[in-house]
């Protein structure tokens, strides 16, 4: 028997197999493992609407903010600025800027604007409202798993339902408080404004309502330390976080936790002339609709940066900056269904498939030795190297298990040998032609080549597009059999091929060919 590249090749995969998918086996605490989905491992399963009409009141404040800046920044001078029932309405006191303004209401893409004699009103046109409903739900799958991701969670499921609503699957989540830190976070708006204070009826706060509030342009928000404590601020702010680009927890003289954020150039600059233009006036920093802190300016501020300041524990900081980091949700979301996973259904579910797995390897197994004698041992050799090789290259690249791709392991088997059955079968047709065995064996695996490769390739492709259109475990299920196909592809014709070249000598002088490939000689 002489070693060849094809051997060797086996022998290096058999050893990268057991070396990669043994701390899965083992659960040791070195080493990459398999990750366990939701439906092994237990977790939280929920259902999230989207409230999108918020996204287009977000918007159109957005613009009357621009609005605002545009103004103050070119010296136009305009007056009751203010946003009703999904308008922006204000009027131009200087006829002579109106082109000016004209221009820039130009910029504003998505609106539609009226001017009758200085007096403005702007909105959204349909169009663009039902294109920023869509944008808000892909954008709050894509902040949600941002914040996930950077949370630690390990293969989070975070996918779009219908046009509104958003599924999110969380593996591993198994206590009350890890489930209620999650939800925090994914719930979050992290919506951060900065809000002048409306120092000329900040005093009569307590005994204004809402209403008179919004009459002036103001809006009464509570303190986020102080609830009995309120505020009254401007209702179009000066600046959000749409201009944020970093936040980073911190600690202040008294070594507590604050969260230090960053403004891109423009919120700069915002944030510049502002507090230039309002030297011994209170800016009210705002998330989430609350006051946090409201210091009194003292100078200019440039760089473009600021703290929020609140008693927070350490984690509740470093969450708060990660969901501020990963952006503010366009729009607030909302539980429609919420329901835990526990692990006890997750390890029915791997003694149902590994009863499964088991049963269907040892009955392959046992099926092949006794209609192929040494060739099923060969084939069966190469089955054990392959499902090695799954489990490590699914460990090595932190892949998801789910039970549907346990389910695809189950199938592999099958593939897997299906593709030795081939060969040996033409192996054996070209014996019966009294072939002599190097000669079968070159032609048996020429022959089947072409049939093995197109199964194989098909199957593929169909993995493809279950993992590029598929979800959460449909996705599993497309990975393990993608990696079955091509780990079979290697030991099933590679690696058998090299098994029978190596034992080549000795069975051309065996005079009973059916104790290698099961057929009288």
């Amino acid at each position: 028997m002489k070693l060849n590249y094809r051997v060797i090749i086996l022998i290096a995969a058999t050893i990268f197999g057991l070396i990669f998918s043994l701390p899965s086996f083992t659960q040791s605490s070195e080493g990459k493992k398999i990750t366990l989905g939701l439906d092994l491992q237990g977790g939280l399963h929920m259902l999230l609407g989207v409230k999108t009409e918020e996204a287009v009141n977000s918007q159109i404040k957005a613009h009357a903010s621009g609005i605002k800046h545009f103004s103050e920044h070119n010296d136009i001078l305009i007056e009751g600025l203010s946003v009703q029932e999904g308008e922006v309405t204000f009027e131009l006191l200087d006829s002579d800027d109106a082109t000016a303004m004209d221009e820039y209401l130009k910029t504003l893409e998505g609106t539609v604007v009226k001017a009758t004699e200085g007096k403005y009103s702007l909105a959204m046109t349909p169009e663009a409202v039902e294109k920023l409903k869509l944008q808000a739900v892909d954008q709050a799958i894509e902040t949600i798993r941002n914040r996930l991701d950077q949370f630690g969670l390990a293969e989070p499921t975070v996918a779009k339902q219908g046009i509104d609503k958003i599924l999110v699957e969380l593996p591993g989540i198994k206590t009350p408080q890890e489930e209620q830190r999650a939800r925090e976070l994914i719930s979050r708006a992290a919506k951060l404004e900065l809000m002048a204070v409306d120092e000329d009826r900040a005093m009569r706060v307590s005994d204004m309502s809402d209403a008179e509030a919004l009459s002036y342009g103001d809006v009464i928000l509570q303190d986020a330390l102080q609830p009995q404590i309120k505020h009254l601020v401007n209702e179009i702010p000066i600046l959000d976080g749409t201009m944020l680009t970093d936040a980073q927890v911190g600690y202040d003289q008294n070594n507590r936790p604050v969260i230090n954020f960053s403004l891109n150039a423009q919120g700069a600059q915002i944030f510049g002339d502002f507090t230039g233009k309002s030297v011994g006036k209170r800016l009210a920093i705002v998330l989430d609709g609350k006051v946090y802190s409201a210091p009194v300016i003292n100078e200019r501020i440039g760089g473009g940066s600021g703290q929020i300041s609140g008693n927070y524990t350490t984690a509740e900081a470093n969450d708060l900056a990660i969901a501020l980091r990963s952006g503010a949700l366009l729009a607030p979301i909302y539980m429609m269904e919420k329901r835990s996973v526990g692990p006890s259904l997750g390890a029915d579910s791997i003694k149902a498939s590994m009863v499964a797995l088991i049963g269907g390897f040892a009955l392959v197994a046992v099926f092949m030795i006794i209609y192929y004698a040494m060739a099923g041992i060969i084939a069966n050799i190469a089955l054990v190297v392959n499902l090695g090789l799954i489990i490590a290259l699914m460990a090595l690249f932190g892949a998801t298990l789910t039970l549907p791709g346990m389910a695809g392991i189950v199938l592999t088997v099958g593939m897997a040998v299906d593709a030795n059955v081939i060969i040996t079968e033409r192996i054996r047709e070209f014996i019966r032609q009294e072939y002599s065995i190097r000669k079968a064996i070159e032609a048996g695996y020429d022959n089947a080549m072409r049939s093995i490769l197109d199964a194989n390739i098909t199957t593929l492709i169909a993995a493809v597009v279950l993992y590029v259109y598929g979800t959460g475990a449909i996705k599993g299920f497309a990975i393990t059999i993608s990696i079955g196909i091509l780990a079979s592809m290697l030991t099933a014709i590679l690696g058998t091929h090299g098994i029978y070249q190596m034992l080549e000598e000795r069975m051309s002088k065996s005079k009973t060919p059916g104790k290698y490939f099961g057929i009288k000689g």
